[in-house]
């Protein structure tokens, strides 16, 4: 049997930076980057990109299924392919959740500098 002063409590088990936790900087930070007006907008477009890749995820095995039928679940083909088709379905759901969460402005420019780096490696550059 164990004593009184051999157990360990949660906390020492598992310790927790509590000042890390408190520290806010981190969203200061993304505010400052993404250039939005307050911490609530911050977190308001985290919530958008979880909701987002929440949603693409849940979508992902019937969009295979769809596209793909059953016999070809494990294929690197279909994997490739399943890539090439999520990448303009993940921007158009995050611009929906960008409208549903009225950070539809902040969204569309993030798509157009997104995809403006995306076509930009295409581009012939004079030199």
């Amino acid at each position: 049997m164990r004593g009184a002063d051999t157990r360990r409590g949660i906390v020492e088990i598992f310790p927790l930076n509590l000042t890390v936790m408190n520290n806010s900087s981190w969203i200061e930070k993304l505010r400052q980057r993404w250039q939005l007006g307050s911490i609530f907008q911050v977190v308001i477009v985290l919530v958008v990109f979880a909701c987002t890749g929440i949603t693409i995820a849940l979508i992902k095995r019937p969009l295979l299924l769809f596209l793909f039928g059953e016999s070809a679940a494990g294929s690197t083909l279909v994997t490739v392919l399943y890539y090439i088709f999520i990448l303009p379905l993940y921007n158009v759901v995050l611009l929906a959740y960008g409208f549903l969460f009225g950070q539809f402005d902040f969204f569309w420019k993030f798509e157009k500098r997104f995809l403006g780096r995306i076509f930009s490696g295409f581009r012939k550059t004079n030199k």
